[in-house]
């Protein structure tokens, strides 16, 4: 009975899929993206200091924050929405709020920080009701749209190769290869892992991205036991590389239960004391800055992940865009309200869709394993910190094929398509690739003497876009 009704409701026939195939897919993104609730808390904790509360007690706070306000957001995402892309606090904004509650050219606290996300999200769920949001979106020009997936995918790629210590980066951000790879066994029991789950995926093996999360954790466990402890010595100047914080085998020995740990009320509801320490000018900017970043970042993970999932129409739009949008914004006014950053869709739910998930019952499983997390916080320890990450390089290798759509013999479409594939990665961010790629496909049609096929807002957004970077380049210190 519960099988039909679920069936019925998020329509699995309708979209190829089944019961066992959208848990499946929810499973493998949860695994994927829980790492956030352990470093969601651990980059805003250093901004979000509620007087008189240990550092600790704020991160264990924050851990339980980050589980509710993405378990708000993909219940909207299941239920409304009926896609299988998972949300949370975003890396990279949780970042930039921190930027932002620590510049000392803005000076504002991380109330008032909290409040600009609460208003960003308010404003999301107006113009997403207006459709206004959407309408934006499909103004993205197709050669930008190509290539989001593939500049996903690399992003995923060098991601996952750092924290797996298979790459490495020196002082000026050059990635290379970690030159002790042989001597290091996080390096190594990645490198298996990432191979073992190429080849089970190869094979068509049902839950192959699982299976190698899992395997890699079981390496770690093995090489600890035999003895192996991760690589500390001397690298040449100016390598460094990713620093696990669990080593191959996190212990158990340290984890305690503390029912204080889930009284949030110190950050909850921070925001309404931020808007009591609010200056207009400085305030108006920093929330134009959430909502330009996570605009443009949400547009790009959204139209990258309809790629992968089939769901882009014949002229590149994502149908009904506007529901998941909309999951966005609740997730994001709903996180500044509990207290913390905003609240985007993640790149790695591309895991659960090349697993098969094709439905909300993907998101509402994702939702549902982060509230069970509730209870056993203090167990996501024991999982070695290295091993999700096998999941994003073997996704990002599938995302590249959508290159092929991209007519590379045209310029005004490989010039465009090229910078939004290469600077999100060099970048390390999302938004900052489509900014290149809007920027250039105007000035490059023009050029071309095509200009009367762009059209009149694609100039205003480039222009935009322009402004915007001016504006922030200059301002933030």
């Amino acid at each position: 009975m519960v099988r039909e009704t679920l069936a019925d409701y998020f329509g699995f026939e309708e979209h190829g899929t089944n019961l066992e195939t959208e848990i499946l897919a929810g499973a493998t993104t949860f695994l994927t993206m829980s790492y956030i609730i352990v470093v969601n808390p651990s980059i805003l904790s250093i901004a979000i200091t509620p007087e008189g509360v240990s550092p600790d007690r704020v991160f264990q706070m924050l851990s339980v924050i980050t589980i509710l306000a993405a378990a708000v957001a993909m219940f909207v995402m299941a239920f409304y929405a009926n896609r299988p892309i998972g949300l949370a606090p975003g890396m990279g904004l949780n970042a930039f709020f921190l930027t932002v509650v620590l510049s000392p050219a803005l000076g504002i606290s991380w109330q008032t920080a909290l409040a600009a996300v609460f208003v960003e999200g308010i404003l999301f769920m107006i113009l997403t009701a207006v459709g206004l949001r959407e309408t934006i979106i499909n103004l993205f020009p197709e050669p930008v749209k190509y290539g989001v997936g593939a500049g996903i995918g690399l992003f995923l790629a060098i991601i996952g190769l750092q924290f797996m210590r298979i790459s490495a980066a020196d002082t000026t951000n050059i990635t290379s290869l970690n030159p002790v790879l042989a001597q290091d066994p996080v390096a190594v029991v990645s490198l298996l892992g990432v191979f073992l789950t190429l080849a089970l995926y190869a094979r068509g093996m049902r839950g192959s991205i699982i299976i190698g999360i899992i395997a890699t954790a079981i390496g770690g466990y093995v090489a600890s036991a035999l003895g192996v402890v991760p690589y500390s010595g001397q690298l040449p100047e100016p390598i460094t590389l990713y620093q696990t914080t669990g080593g191959l085998a996190p212990g158990i020995d340290q984890i305690t239960y503390d029912a204080a740990a889930y009284d949030i009320t110190p950050i909850a509801g921070g925001f309404i004391e931020g808007f009591q320490q609010v200056d207009i000018v400085t305030f108006s900017f920093v929330v134009f800055t959430f909502f330009f970043v996570d605009f443009f970042d949400t547009a790009g993970t959204l139209t990258g992940l309809g790629q992968a999932a089939g769901f882009l129409d014949e002229d590149g739009e994502f149908p009904e865009m506007e529901k998941p949008l909309m999951a966005d914004a609740v997730g994001t006014t709903a996180g500044g309200i509990l207290g913390t950053s905003t609240v985007t869709a993640f790149i790695e739910s591309s895991t659960g869709i090349e697993e098969g998930g094709r439905t909300g019952m993907t998101a509402l499983v994702v939702a549902v394993l982060f509230l069970l997390t509730l209870p056993v916080v203090p167990l996501l320890a024991v999982i070695p910190d290295f091993a999700p990450y096998v999941a994003l390089v073997v996704v990002a290798l599938l995302m590249f094929q959508n290159v092929t759509d991209i007519q590379w013999d045209d310029v005004t479409h490989s010039i465009p398509a090229g910078l939004t594939i290469a600077i999100m990665p060099l970048t390390h961010s999302i938004a900052n690739g489509i900014a290149a790629g809007m920027i250039s496909y105007p000035i490059v049609k023009a050029a071309k003497g095509e200009a009367s096929d762009v059209h009149i807002a694609q100039w205003i957004m480039a222009g935009a876009f322009v402004v915007y970077y001016v504006v922030r380049t200059n301002t933030l210190a």
